[in-house]
């Protein structure tokens, strides 16, 4: 339902900029307006100390409105739906923010990740590929390599964990679940030859699928879900 109402929202404001939504608003002289945006940015730090998220929105609202050329109030708007777990709203504020500015690391990053949260991998996907382009985070580019397996993109996605186990660094973590509770930290290296298993399986390769999930154990040999996968093979 989520990624429904995501790509409805999307295509509903495809053709629409945010510059055009305030064009129409009567301009303030200067002193005015710098005093309302004290009194909002005032608003908003007193709202986020006392955790009153709804008043700290309108105040950024406010903000945005009378202030559309600077992207600062936008990436907090943007940061607080995320942190809020309001991926589509989060999303949305991001993509608007990436229309002026697509080297913005922050808002690729929500971008991103709101776009998995969603279920819209396809969207999500070249944002973890210009996050990855733009600042070698191989965490990025692992996220991308996942992504690319989980739309049956395995020739990219395969390019991508030969990328990441070339150039992983042995102090790179990520983590998986093993419980409801519980996260196992990996080694990145070893995640992304778990991940080369899982492209090689299900091409339907089961010896290079072998190999990959037996390397990836032999680095980190706590690893459930690698070990888990080898049993597939047998």
């Amino acid at each position: 339902m989520k990624r429904i109402l995501l790509i409805f929202m999307l295509g509903l404001f495809a053709n629409a900029s945010f510059s055009q939504t305030t064009d129409s608003i009567p301009q303030l002289d200067p002193k005015t307006k710098l005093a309302l945006n004290i009194q909002d940015q005032a608003a908003y730090q007193l709202a986020m100390r006392y955790n009153d998220p709804q008043l700290a929105k309108g105040a950024l609202y406010r903000l945005i409105v009378r202030n559309p050329e600077n992207l600062r109030f936008q990436e907090l708007l943007g940061t607080l739906y995320f942190e809020l777990g309001q991926a589509t709203s989060a999303a949305l504020v991001s993509l608007d923010i990436l229309e002026v500015n697509d080297r913005n690391i922050g808002a690729l990053e929500i971008a991103a990740y709101s776009l998995e949260q969603v279920g819209a991998l396809d969207r999500a996907l070249p944002h973890y590929e210009r996050l990855y382009l733009l600042t070698g985070d191989n965490f990025s580019l692992y996220k991308s390599g996942f992504l690319q397996y989980s739309l049956k993109r395995y020739e990219e996605a395969l390019n991508s964990v030969n990328m990441l186990v070339k150039n992983a660094k042995p102090d790179e973590k990520i983590g998986f679940p093993v419980s409801d509770t519980e996260t196992q930290e990996i080694s990145i290296k070893a995640a992304a030859l778990n991940l080369k298993g899982m492209i090689y399986m299900d091409q339907g390769s089961n010896s290079e699928a072998k190999t990959a999930f037996e390397e990836a154990i032999e680095l980190d040999p706590s690893f459930e879900l690698a070990k888990e996968n080898l049993k597939k093979t047998q």
